[in-house]
């Protein structure tokens, strides 16, 4: 329990970080926010998912990834076609040429159910699909690349690709899966109307509750060996292979975590929007979740997920108030934050506030003595 408290939880520094950011989710801003505001919280907290993954792959591993909008965007799409097929019964689809299929599918003169739609129609295959395809997916990418030894800027190149490939494929493929607007209309979960304030409040509190767990699982891997592995792997990667380490399963390894991480925050972003579009999967996208964990810090798990809270009440707060401009201005921020402080948020703490806590503390039992 010891060993616990001490290298996974991170003592009581690390506790007490865990417990300002859990009261700052669960308590601060459910009392502070109306639930709009609230679910639009929540809509960012599930950006936070990509963010810790990040973390773990690239500033503990090194491996920049470009393409997590992929995971993010197939466990979104996994969760939204349950839903959307559950939105589309007979009864309610009662209007269209052919009742009982998604109402674009219609659209696009389609009369019947594709075969990849069919397994959405169980929850329990849902629950499996989320994580697992993105993982699939992660560890053939990651193995067809780390085996091979392409890494670096090569790799950050195809994941850019490869986010690109899927959000064209997307929209191209408008009668089966909605195209550039995505699947909309989700209404229900298991006959739960997840439109209605008290499911939103629900959903941000379970969004938050995975969020934690995630957390607490990259603590626990990070703390590990693993981590250990992970950080010499990115500052001297010959040196561990010559140890007789294969490097390139401990990426593949890695590499999988944040796909499934991300997956999950996609999942609980369409519960809380209501809709899933290939916005959310291509480049743009996957760039600024690199950017929330930039802001953060690359090092920091916390740091990630105040760097996306961060930067996303920046571009609703620009948007909102200054919305010719507030592109540039959101440019001009995160600029400002990684030429003065290239470890993001969790540096600043790192290197000035915690010697003056230190320092604090030493007065203080200095005076007591």
């Amino acid at each position: 329990m010891s060993s616990f408290y001490k290298n996974v939880l991170g003592a009581r520094e690390g506790m007490i970080g865990l417990g300002i950011l859990a009261a700052l989710v669960f308590v601060v801003f459910p009392l502070a926010l109306d639930v709009f505001r609230l679910n639009l919280v929540g809509k960012y907290l599930s950006y936070a998912f990509v963010a810790i993954g990040l973390v773990m792959c690239w500033g503990y591993g090194g491996i920049l990834s470009l393409g997590q909008g992929v995971f993010f965007g197939l466990g979104g799409y996994c969760m939204a076609m349950f839903l959307k097929l559950e939105a589309s019964t007979p009864q309610a689809t009662a209007i269209q040429s052919t009742p009982g299929i998604p109402d674009f599918m219609d659209w696009n003169q389609l009369t019947a159910l594709p075969l990849f739609w069919e397994p959405f129609k169980s929850f329990t295959f849902t629950l499996v699909a989320i994580p697992l395809i993105p993982a699939l997916l992660a560890l053939v990418l990651g193995a067809a690349m780390f085996k091979r030894r392409v890494g670096e800027v090569y790799f950050a190149i195809v994941t850019q690709a490869v986010a690109l490939i899927l959000s064209v494929l997307i929209i191209g493929q408008q009668g089966y899966t909605g195209g550039v607007n995505g699947i909309t209309d989700l209404k229900t979960l298991l006959g739960w109307d997840i439109r209605s304030d008290s499911a939103r409040v629900l959903l941000y509190f379970i969004n938050g509750a995975l969020l934690f767990g995630c957390i607490l699982f990259g603590k626990f891997l990070l703390s590990s060996k693993l981590g250990k592995l992970l950080m010499a792997m990115r500052d001297k990667e010959e040196r561990v292979r010559f140890s007789g380490y294969d490097v390139a399963n401990f990426k593949v390894f890695i590499f999988v975590v944040a796909a499934i991480f991300s997956a999950i925050g996609g999942a609980m972003f369409t519960l809380q929007v209501g809709f899933m579009s290939p916005s959310f999967v291509g480049i743009v996208p996957s760039i600024e979740m690199v950017i929330f964990a930039a802001v953060g810090g690359r090092l920091s798990l916390l740091g990630a997920v105040y760097g996306t809270l961060i930067v996303n009440f920046g571009k609703s707060y620009f948007s909102e108030t200054f919305p010719e401009v507030w592109l540039f201005l959101m440019g001009g921020l995160f600029i400002a934050v990684v030429m003065a402080f290239p470890n993001g948020l969790a540096g600043i703490y790192k290197d000035y506030v915690r010697p003056r806590l230190a320092l604090r503390r030493g007065r203080v039992v200095r005076e007591a003595l």
